[in-house]
């Protein structure tokens, strides 16, 4: 599943009081004004590492982590209560290609990550086996969405691959 939008980037260097406003709507919004991108979105994949460390001590959770399904940064912003979810959209559509394609590769990984482990997870029935694959998904997946939110929050590049490696 990918985070990208189907339209292509408009990305326009816009100065002046329009740009201006533009960069203050996304302020008060709680969007980046130099990615265009929301932290709001981590959150789908922060609830899916919770589940993940309960599964430890509550097995029965990984049956709630399997409830979890990927969704893209447009449809989690369309489905859910984000005050300027319309703002949200449109500024991710509008960020940097560069930012935007480095965030999706990011995003990517996670949900490839956490459906794969649904899966693995679906076939296994020991509860010692499913700990072990949440716990090695929480480990790789939480320096990515750290990683992520150092991107959304214009932050340094981060190599996915450097991160898995570890």
């Amino acid at each position: 599943m990918s985070s990208t939008a189907s339209q292509p980037a408009r990305t326009h260097v816009q100065t002046g009081p329009e740009a201006e406003a533009w960069a203050e709507r996304l302020r008060l919004a709680n969007i980046n004004p130099r990615t265009g991108l929301a932290t709001d979105y981590l959150n789908h994949f922060n609830e899916a590492v919770m589940l993940l460390e309960m599964v430890p001590d509550m097995p029965e959770c990984a049956e709630d982590f399997l409830t979890w399904s990927p969704l893209s940064y447009v449809e989690h912003f369309t489905a859910s209560n984000f005050k300027a979810r319309d703002l949200a959209i449109e500024a991710y559509e509008k960020a940097n290609p560069s930012v935007r394609a480095q965030f999706d590769h990011m995003t990517d990984s996670m949900t490839s990550i956490l459906t794969a482990v649904g899966a693995a997870m679906r076939g296994v029935e020991k509860d010692a086996t499913r700990v072990r694959l949440a716990e090695q998904a929480a480990s790789w997946v939480k320096p990515l969405i750290a990683a992520c939110g150092g991107l959304i929050n214009g932050g340094v590049e981060a190599n996915v691959d450097n991160i898995m490696a570890n």
